[in-house]
């Protein structure tokens, strides 16, 4: 069965990586200064570890270095193995998330560079995302731009984690970039925020923490929809990446409901907020949800749309999942096949 894996999580083995695409000055800024982010006095993940960097064990290179480094050892262990067919290459860190906004915006391009020569130039089946500092909603327009023609590239990657929501209007000139270059965006749970990651503050525990990205999908969802993103942009695409999505029709219901009631409010907003989210917004399986009655998820799949939802493992991550066994349930015929790469087919215009 063919697999286009939506979330593959490359790692650099030093900063030292992105220096032959960084200019002079940042190099030796970053050496002098190191970075400021935007949270505050952070100086490790802003995500709580559960083996180092979030990672598997056993996908630490054998050579030295951190866990989605070395290509050679990801083909052998991942690539090959599987069967993937293409992997969709998700940078992480602290690049886009810097209160220095020219030396974000440096330290993005350079990091498509990065994922351009070092990891798609030596593996066509890979596939990179255009990284961005998404705090200058003018630079992201012409760093996408840039890299629009480039074979390479097959997504916008941004971050849910925004000083301010991402449907408000300082970032649309993003939107109409993706747009005008007919690349979809795909927003990614984590990041380094402005605020705490949960509604009702800091969380004490790492379960906390690893649960409360489905809140901020749901509000980033709520808040492109509430703000009329999609009706300006009716051909945007968006893939929520690494949120799950049982949570996806309960928020449609609620979201149809609340706007039936109170659409007096929201002129931009013309249609119901599910047709918006049927339409033009993708999500990834992984962390596939897993239901005591393991026949439940078929439903779940048939209401979200099964034409909507792609396939990924989250290597290196510690909780990867594996194509082998994601799916603990007999899908209708065909759909399994559709998850797995059909829709990602669609999704990237291959």
């Amino acid at each position: 069965m063919s697999i286009i894996d939506c979330d593959i999580h490359p790692s650099m083995a030093s900063p030292a990586a992105l220096y032959p695409w960084l200019p002079a000055r940042w190099r030796e800024h970053w050496g002098e200064y190191g970075t400021r982010l935007r949270q505050g006095l952070s100086s490790s993940l802003p995500y709580p570890r559960m083996t180092p960097a979030a990672c598997r064990l056993d996908a630490a290179p054998p050579r030295g270095g951190p866990a989605g480094s070395d290509l050679d050892y990801m083909r052998s262990t991942h690539l090959d193995p599987l069967g993937i067919e293409m992997g969709v290459l998700q940078p992480l860190g602290a690049l886009n998330h810097q209160r220095n906004l020219e030396f974000a915006t440096a330290l993005c391009s350079a990091a498509n560079d990065w994922q351009r020569e070092e990891w798609c130039a030596r593996e066509p089946r890979l596939r990179a995302s255009i990284v961005l500092p998404q705090d200058d909603p003018a630079a992201c327009a012409r760093e996408i731009a840039r890299r629009a023609q480039d074979k390479a590239f097959l997504q916008i990657s941004l971050s849910p984690r925004t000083e301010q929501p991402l449907g408000r209007k300082q970032h649309w000139p993003i939107f109409q970039a993706a747009v005008a270059c007919d690349l979809p965006i795909g927003i990614h749970v984590i990041g380094y925020g402005y605020h705490a990651f949960t509604g009702g503050g800091w969380p004490s525990f790492y379960f906390e923490e690893y649960v409360s990205n489905v809140q901020a999908f749901q509000a980033v969802l709520t808040s492109l929809v509430m703000e009329g993103v999609f009706e300006a942009f009716p051909t945007l695409r968006v893939t929520l990446i690494e949120g799950g999505l049982a949570w996806v029709p309960a928020l449609c219901w609620r979201l149809d409901r609340a706007w039936a009631r109170m659409r007096s409010e929201l002129p931009q907003v013309k249609r119901p907020p599910s047709e918006y989210i049927r339409q033009q917004v993708w999500f990834t399986t992984q962390p596939i949800e897993e239901p005591e009655r393991p026949g439940d998820l078929v439903p779940l799949l048939e209401l979200v749309g099964w034409d909507r939802v792609l396939f990924s493992t989250d290597y290196p991550h510690w909780d990867q999942d594996d194509p082998r066994y994601a799916f603990k349930v007999q899908l209708p015929p065909g759909r399994r096949e559709q998850i797995m790469a059909g829709n990602a087919r669609a999704l990237y215009r291959l």
